[in-house]
């Protein structure tokens, strides 16, 4: 306690203006960086935005490391310590459970593993960026690199950063990677969920099939042959039997299941969004791309816009490239060149497998047999505090995860496998991103890319997180393509964990990515991509289980099919617009049966009588989405809370929009009933009547008795949390890294994706990290937006300028010509290499 008090009287002086500015960087003036062969020019504009202009692409990627050192240095550095799992050395004893998981995960191993897959000339991008990164650690120090550092100093935290190396740059795609990975917590979810005694049958029930109405897939049938490639073979070259749907004969891990169908339900609330649309539906008669994903919001934003540019753009330097980056990686990671554009969302393929382990000591079975696992012992570093060991046990499907998290132990734990008597298992991980890749060399390709062979042959390289990837070029076509490293299953369908010593339930290769599914210049004159299904049951492979039922993507599909009726014709206006519709499919389901209820005069009535003329569309201060929020909440509270364990109560995002809308079409089901009520059978009406009760007073406290004055958005909050010290529990420490509240509109699996959690409160969880719309025929007229500012720096004027106009729906100019750069520039840097040393 008393180093919090020091902590907090030491802080309250370094507010200070010369304490919080002095790691603000010069936005004008002059720096060497070693190894650079010509003058580098760094124009910014009145948001900080830098656009970079370069002669090679070493040069190129070394000047980009050190803008985004001077920016964010402090959230590169928190990142591969993530990524390492070194979080301890920072922070102390309380990281080291964080860092004992990724040791056991291996990020940093396998990264340095794909290190020397890459292609000479990534490698090569790789080391320049790491020397533009440690040319600036060269002449910065202390708090001249941020406020942050300040800190950890007088914490005992490690305030000195080692040298920057191209695998601290690679480790961050694992993390992408993971937080990208799929089903897994689905998988988890159902297994505990029958552990816990609910009916098979039941935990089915919470994983329903969408109606096929909701959202066409991806790719249309007529693009999708359903015949099986015949260069498809397994390991030992035999051909490989496809089952996208589970054999009957599998083995669950609870007692007594049955073999499931594949459903195509997911949809925790979040996601991404991205879509384009053809000449012929716009008015300029070239394509329009839209992409804005959706991440948990933090301060600052994952993102960092740039522009990347060659001077002379040919062979020998073929990068002109503007986008959203990740500070720590060279390249654009989403954005356009001077030929065509690419956006992302998360394709959500099942890339990861749980498997049942039978252990003895350090060793497991495998068939008959028992085997050594590899083991080895890691040693974390604590600031403050002592080392701390820890031992790695990974099995041939992967690391034993049961060893370092509760959830996937009470998994093994509670698993019973049909004629085995083993009590409880250990869990492994079988996860792709565990395979050294070349996702790296994936960026530098989309980067240069000029047509749709090039960038098909890009994204061949994007081995994992598996994405949808859409596609525009200035020639007028359009495209998507599914890119990554998806497992054939040949005898179950991933969504439960499975026994791993009888070889039954191996991997048998990945999908070829000639198969994966693809279309260029669809009849339908666009496409659509917001986390649903890709595909019918008409592609012969599996890619998940566990799709969003896809209310995002229907919304879109909805909008563009009006204004095609209609005769419209898209401007970049009209796709803001859409980006920014918040309509709820949620209570197109529940609002009709609310209205059957009787709204009685006064207050319990006053409520129900909001939804009467109501749109349906969670704007920020409306105050029939307030309420009607607030009765979702309370009824998924009221409907499963007595059923299921606290950690598997409803989010309330789409999932649950078709779980809730079965449920409502069978008043007698089960979930209904409350269990700890005696001698009462409660029905759906009950629950409803309730439900819409316990809102009103609700809502009355949070916002007062008089319903025409409450809104949306002053119960639906977005905080905007620094990860590090932002959480520090230190009311001050907090004030200067964190800002907000922000009140905002939309909800989970709206297209205005700002997504709550109905087990937590109204809090935005997730929201749209950035957007950005691309005109394929004036690169200029493009606009983007970021979720925060360019700035990591706490006060400065770009650590959070752009919030507001995110809140509001508006964009920036997406500057592309060299003319528009420089008219609008206010700040200009060069970078220059070293001066020759004199002869002795």
């Amino acid at each position: 306690m008393a180093g919090l008090v020091v902590l907090a009287l030491v802080v309250t002086a370094s507010v200070g203006v010369w304490s919080v500015r002095r790691a603000y960087p010069d936005y004008d003036g002059t720096a060497e960086i070693p190894r650079l062969s010509a003058e580098v020019e760094v124009i910014r504009d009145e948001n900080g935005i830098p656009h970079i202009y370069a002669d090679t692409p070493e040069d190129l990627f070394r000047a980009q490391a050190y803008v985004h050192s001077q920016d964010r240095f402090w959230q590169m550095d928190f990142r591969r310590h993530v990524t390492s799992g070194r979080l301890a050395e920072l922070f102390g004893e309380d990281q080291v459970d964080t860092d004992a998981f990724i040791r056991t995960l291996g990020w940093t191993d396998v990264a340095r593993a794909e290190l020397p897959l890459l292609s000479p000339e990534s490698r090569r991008y790789f080391d320049a960026y790491a020397d533009g990164v440690n040319a600036w650690l060269d002449q910065t120090d202390g708090g001249d690199r941020g406020l942050a550092y300040t800190l950890l100093g007088l914490t005992g935290g490690d305030d000195a950063p080692s040298r920057w190396t191209p695998v601290d740059s690679l480790s961050w795609l694992k993390a992408m990677a993971w937080d990208l990975r799929g089903n897994m917590q689905d998988e988890i979810s159902r297994s505990l969920l029958a552990a816990s005694g609910l009916p098979i049958d039941r935990v089915e029930q919470l994983w329903p099939d969408p109606p096929e109405a909701l959202t066409p897939p991806i790719v249309p049938d007529e693009y999708v042959s359903p015949l099986l490639p015949e260069a498809l073979t397994g390991p030992d070259g035999a051909p490989v039997p496809l089952a996208p749907a589970a054999a009957d004969a599998i083995e669950r891990a609870a007692d007594g299941l049955d073999a499931a169908p594949v459903t195509f339900g997911d949809g925790d609330g979040v996601g991404s969004n991205s879509w384009v649309v053809g000449g012929d539906l716009t008015e300029s008669g070239a394509p329009l791309l839209a992409n804005d994903p959706h991440l948990a919001p933090s301060m600052p934003s994952i993102w960092y816009q740039v522009g990347l540019h060659c001077r002379d753009v040919g062979p020998a330097c073929p990068f002109d490239v503007v986008g959203y980056s990740f500070a720590g990686l060279p390249g654009v990671i989403i954005g356009h060149n001077q030929d065509v554009a690419w956006g992302f969302t998360n394709l959500g393929p099942d890339v990861t497998d749980l498997y049942l382990e039978q252990v003895r000591g350090d060793t497991y079975r495998v068939g008959d047999e028992w085997v050594p696992m590899d083991v080895h012992e890691e040693t974390i570093q604590v600031a403050g505090g002592d080392d701390v060991t820890v031992t790695v046990r990974r099995t041939r499907h992967g690391p034993l995860l049961s060893d370092r998290d509760d959830d996937i132990e009470d998994v093994g734990d509670a698993a019973q496998v049909e004629s085995d008597d083993a009590d409880g298992y250990e869990v492994a991980l079988r996860w792709t991103a565990l395979d050294p890749g070349r996702t790296a060399d994936a960026i530098f390709a989309l980067n240069r890319a000029t047509d749709w062979e090039s960038f098909r042959s890009a994204a061949a390289l994007f081995d994992v997180p598996s994405q949808n990837l859409v596609y525009a070029d200035t020639e007028g076509n359009i495209g998507y393509q599914a890119p990554g490293r998806v497992p054939v299953r040949t005898s179950y369908d991933g969504r439960w964990p499975v026994p791993g010593w009888t070889g039954e339930y191996e991997w048998a290769g990945y999908i070829p990515f000639a198969s994966m599914p693809s279309v260029l210049n669809p009849e339908q004159g666009y496409v659509v991509t917001a986390n649903q299904p890709v595909t019918s049951d008409r592609y012969p492979f599996l890619l998940t289980g566990d799709f969003d039922p896809g209310h995002r993507a229907g919304r879109i599909n909805e909008l563009i099919d009006a204004a095609v009726e209609d005769d419209e014709r898209f401007d970049v206006a009209d796709m803001a617009a859409i980006q920014a519709d918040a309509h709820s499919d949620a209570a197109d389901i529940l609002v009709p049966f609310l209205l059957e209820l009787e709204a009685p005069d006064g207050y319990y009535g006053d409520g129900l009588r909001l939804l009467r003329d109501w749109d349906r569309s969670m704007t920020a201060d409306s105050a029939a989405a307030a309420y009607f929020n607030a009765v979702w909440r309370n009824l998924l509270e009221l409907t499963f809370h007595d059923d299921l364990p606290e950690d598997e109560w409803p989010d309330g995002g789409g999932r649950w929009f078709e779980v809730m809308r079965d449920l409502l079409e069978t008043p007698g089901d089960p979930f209904w009933d409350d269990v700890d009520s005696e001698n009462v059978t409660e029905n759906r009406d009950v629950i409803l009547v309730e439900a819409v009760r316990d809102a009103r007073n609700e809502m009355t406290v949070e916002q007062g008795k008089d319903a025409s004055t409450w809104e949306w958005g002053r119960l639906h909050t977005l905080e905007l949390t620094e990860q590090t010290f932002g959480t520090s529990d230190i009311g001050l420490v907090e004030w200067m890294f964190n800002r907000g509240p922000v009140e905002v509109g939309g909800g989970g699996s709206i297209v205005l994706a700002n997504a709550w959690d109905a087990a937590e409160g109204y809090e935005t969880i997730w929201s749209p990290s950035m957007r950005m719309i691309v005109d394929l025929d004036d690169l200029d007229a493009s606009r983007w937006i970021d979720l925060t500012g360019v700035s990591g720096h706490p006060f400065h004027d770009h650590y959070w300028d752009q919030t507001e106009l995110w809140r509001d729906g508006e964009t920036l100019p997406m500057r592309w010509d060299e003319e528009s750069v420089r008219a609008a520039g206010e700040h200009t840097f060069t970078f220059q290499p070293p001066e020759p040393s004199e002869s002795p």
